[in-house]
């Protein structure tokens, strides 16, 4: 049976682009009913608001040691109906163009993405962001925060000039 987890993401930035940072908050309930919490964030010097989305569903997901049933909870509409509508599934067989022919952006996250769902089964929950809901509002100040700090990365996968 696979463990039920809860992932809460969010991602900022000062700018699009700019200095941006993303926030996560994983939670489970282990075999004895005791909820587990874990949060992760990190800032990085000049990238985007839909990076820094999917960089936190991927750090979630990415936290994870076996093959768990997610919920993953976000704000993004550009992450949640790259599922729900199913634009990644054309998007793959258009080999990583858009409905119009572009290059779809941030391949190299949605690449990342889908690995670091492998062998889990995920669903994506989409929430209005800045409307009061707990986890979202936590990981909205971690990304701020980490967007904000001190020692940003570099985001060395963005198509950024």
């Amino acid at each position: 049976m696979k463990t039920n987890v809860k992932i809460f993401s969010d991602g900022s930035s000062r700018g699009n682009p700019g200095p941006g940072g993303y926030g996560t908050v994983l939670q489970f309930v282990d075999a004895s009913g005791k909820l587990h919490e874990r949060e992760y964030s990190a800032g990085f010097k000049k990238t985007t608001n839909n990076r820094m989305e999917l960089l936190g569903a991927i750090v979630g997901l990415e936290a994870l040691t076996k093959p768990c049933h997610v919920i993953l909870t976000s704000d993004s509409k550009y992450l949640t109906d790259a599922f729900n509508q199913h634009w990644i599934d054309g998007w793959l067989k258009k080999n990583w163009k858009s409905a119009g022919g572009k290059a779809v952006k941030n391949v190299d996250l949605w690449q990342r993405l889908l690995k670091a769902m492998d062998g889990h089964e995920v669903e994506f929950c989409w929430i209005k962001g800045h409307a009061g809901h707990p986890e979202n509002e936590r990981c909205d100040r971690l990304a701020t925060t980490a967007a904000d700090g001190e020692g940003l990365l570099d985001d060395t996968g963005a198509d950024i000039v």
